[in-house]
């Protein structure tokens, strides 16, 4: 029996309480992770203030993290003891048309977690998010969803891969495939809009608009790669967008937000006829969407982006590639750590809008 100690969600809206727990030894298939960091995503923030009610309580939060393999399972044959891992929220089959034309990242069976841990102080039983749990000590996740990395690489920002690079990065160069010399424009400049901003400059586009509402999260931006930024509190975004693209509109634009509808709707205002919109902000649940179908009459394009139409196994690597080589940015996405005592401190931050990503590490 492993004793750990994990950040538990019990109540919408409430405070997230650290518990001592107990969990098991890995069964097959399964290993047992030893985390060393978890990034706080603003996905878990989402089921803290029950926007995600279909997530239910109470359940160890964070999805985002990375870790060394302590023990291994029956039938594991990919990893070891000691190797250095990212977890991926989102396992896949292998099996299925998506896994077998290459998109795992929205496999159409996840082979879903049903491992708990028990409280030690009411014998209770707690579900990891996503299967996960990445803000806990410790962590029991099935081997596909453990990919293994380089070791020298800091665990800070390998957690980051694990879902916020990821997903920006991933929608700018997976999803979007945006070419070199294009424009750009990315709704939200927090820690998913940032990463699509780098995605976007990674790719080679030459004007990259970073769209919010806070000036210091858009003197951030021009530090991963905008060109221009437009403070939406201050001016309409879309006018602004097609005053610096010679009134036509930028060739992509990016909804990294996922709040509240307006950017959404905003994302295809801002594209030029042909043009592409990605949604990429999880937004929470039943949060309507309305359009003028003459919207998307001149050939415009609209395409959600799942996890950065990730392949976690070949995809993490190339991210951390980038990182050593100093094209990928993760040093400056860390704003502050936090021990996993103060993850209350670490939401509020978040929620104040004065990260660019924090970060939980485990001693």
């Amino acid at each position: 029996m492993n004793r750990i100690k994990g950040a538990v969600l019990y109540e919408y809206n409430q405070p997230v309480v650290v518990e001592d727990m107990d969990l098991g030894a890995p069964q097959n298939g399964e290993v047992l992770v030893k985390m060393m960091a978890s990034g706080v995503c603003h996905s878990d923030w989402h089921v803290v203030k029950g926007e995600w009610s279909n997530i239910p309580t109470p359940v160890i939060l964070g999805h985002e993290g990375a870790g060394v393999v302590e023990e291994i399972g029956p039938g594991v044959t990919k990893l070891k003891p000691g190797d250095h891992v990212i977890l991926s929220w989102m396992p896949s089959c292998g099996l299925c048309e998506a896994c077998q034309i290459g998109r795992p990242n929205v496999c159409y069976r996840p082979p879903a977690s049903t491992r708990t841990a028990r409280t030690t102080s009411t014998n209770k039983d707690i579900s990891f998010l996503s299967g996960l749990g990445t803000m806990s000590t410790h962590a029991i996740v099935t081997e596909e969803a453990a990919v293994s990395i380089d070791k020298t690489m800091p665990f800070p920002q390998a957690s980051l891969v694990g879902c916020g690079v990821m997903t920006g990065v991933g929608a700018a160069i997976n999803t979007a495939k945006v070419h070199p010399g294009s424009s750009v424009a990315v709704f939200g400049a927090g820690g998913v809009g940032l990463n699509v901003i780098q995605g976007a400059a990674i790719a080679g586009a030459t004007t990259i608009i970073s769209v919010d509402l806070l000036d210091n999260k858009l003197e951030l931006a021009k530090q991963f790669g905008a060109t221009h930024t437009v403070n939406s509190k201050d001016t309409d975004p879309v006018e602004a967008i097609k005053d610096l693209t010679g009134g036509l509109g930028v060739h992509y634009s990016f909804e990294a937000i996922g709040l509240v509808p307006e950017p959404f709707v905003q994302s295809i205002h801002a594209v030029r006829n042909r043009g592409l919109a990605v949604w990429v902000g999880h937004a929470p649940l039943e949060t309507p969407v309305t359009i003028d179908a003459r919207d998307i009459m001149w050939e415009k394009k609209v395409i959600g982006s799942m996890y950065g139409s990730a392949r976690p196994h070949i995809d993490f690597g190339r991210l951390i590639s980038l990182y050593q080589s100093g094209q990928l940015k993760l040093d400056e996405l860390i704003t502050r750590s936090f021990n996993i005592d103060d993850v209350n401190t670490a939401f509020q931050v978040l929620g104040e809008g004065k990260v660019a990503r924090s970060v939980l590490t485990f001693d």
